[in-house]
């Protein structure tokens, strides 16, 4: 599936890695941009880009925490609790997100838009409380900031749904 749909995108891939398993960590973030997560598939697509085992992507993908294993989100919002970023308030600033949300710890919001997970160190205590949104950062928050920024997403989730009208 992934090697009709973003044959430009490999391709580009491969040239910055010539051997193929080289190649593994950026086809897995490919591949979960594709399913939304590193599915059983995304596995598969993976391996026989880089012509290799299954079982060898797999590993490569459980091993780094950047690779969502399980079914998240649309917008995958992580809050950095460690101590510099507790200090400045982001325990609170985390627990009124999942409260606004109604949802726990590690949870999904009935649409299918936001999981929110709590992250140790994302090495920005400067610009805490700070979250990181599908591995890009978003600093210096409040609840008011945060709730603009769902609406927003929730916005472009809601016209990325519409119909092109092709």
């Amino acid at each position: 599936m992934l090697k009709e749909k973003y044959a430009e995108q490999i391709a580009k891939i491969f040239a910055k890695y010539p051997d193929k398993r080289s190649a593994i960590m950026p086809l897995l973030y490919l591949a979960q941009e594709h399913y939304g997560y590193v599915s059983p598939e995304g596995i598969n697509d993976v391996a026989d880009l880089c012509e290799i085992d299954p079982t060898q992507v797999k590993s490569i993908a459980g091993f780094y925490t950047m690779y969502r294993e399980t079914p998240k989100g649309k917008y995958w919002l992580q809050v950095c609790t460690d101590l510099p970023c507790a200090l400045v308030g982001a325990d609170k600033f985390h627990h009124d997100l999942l409260e606004h949300l109604g949802i726990e710890e590690g949870g999904t919001t009935p649409d299918g838009l936001f999981t929110v997970e709590h992250v140790m160190c994302l090495a920005a205590c400067d610009r805490a409380p700070m979250l990181q949104c599908n591995f890009r950062f978003v600093e210096h928050l409040d609840m008011e900031k945060m709730k603009a920024l769902l609406e927003q997403w929730r916005a472009e989730a809601a016209a990325e749904a519409q119909p092109s009208g092709d």
